[in-house]
């Protein structure tokens, strides 16, 4: 599967200058609500995420994707899967879990993304996972940006990585655009503001 001919096919890879839900900037962005817009897609691409994950025989019980970004990709993998499917959402900056979705104890999850940078939205949702009683046994996601080692593609973590080493990450592809701290930002350097994405049209 070329990940990256199907979201230069949904127009879903921009180039410009972008602020990350990191905080980091880059040149690049994935913008994977573009790829699940068509459900038949979305479908595909989840169906070889459940693929890659039942090779490597991970058992767990539902799947816990953080809000907004994650909502669609994990939903259609669990769907895949046939497991069930909550998620978690910031309320006044803080993730949390609501809407009467419950954690069992020593239920095991898969926390799903759409894309992993550093890790940390994934990593916010796992630790409420555990701290209810759950246990993380995977993350997954569309595509990760480079940082995060991902077991599938043999690749290993870079700096900034905050997902940890021991639970396994499996992704479709790899990213590796080149991001940089909002200080140390060469398009800042050249005069150019980044956008987030979602906003002014983008």
């Amino acid at each position: 599967m070329n990940l990256e001919q199907i979201y230069k096919d949904c127009e879903a890879l921009l180039e410009g200058h972008f602020l990350l839900s990191s905080g980091k900037h880059s040149k690049f962005y994935l913008q994977s609500a573009k790829v699940l817009e068509y459900p038949k897609k979305a479908q595909e691409l989840c169906d070889e995420l459940a693929k890659i994950i039942s090779q490597y025989s991970i058992e767990f019980d539902s799947i816990c994707s953080p809000a907004l970004g994650g909502l669609l990709a994990g939903y259609e993998l669990a769907r895949s899967c046939n497991k069930r499917f909550i998620f978690t959402e910031r309320v006044n900056g803080e993730m949390t879990l609501r809407r009467g979705f419950e954690v069992k104890k020593n239920e095991k999850f898969i926390i799903c993304e759409d894309i992993i940078t550093t890790g940390g939205s994934a990593l916010e949702s796992a630790k409420i996972i555990e701290n209810l009683g759950g246990k993380v046994v995977a993350f997954a996601a569309l595509a990760n940006r480079g940082f995060c080692a991902v077991k599938n593609l043999n690749t290993k973590s870079k700096e900034n990585a905050k997902l940890p080493n021991d639970i396994p990450l499996f992704t479709l592809g790899n990213f590796d655009f080149e991001i940089y701290d909002n200080d140390k930002c060469p398009l800042c350097d050249q005069g150019s503001t980044a956008i987030k994405p979602g906003s002014r049209g983008n």
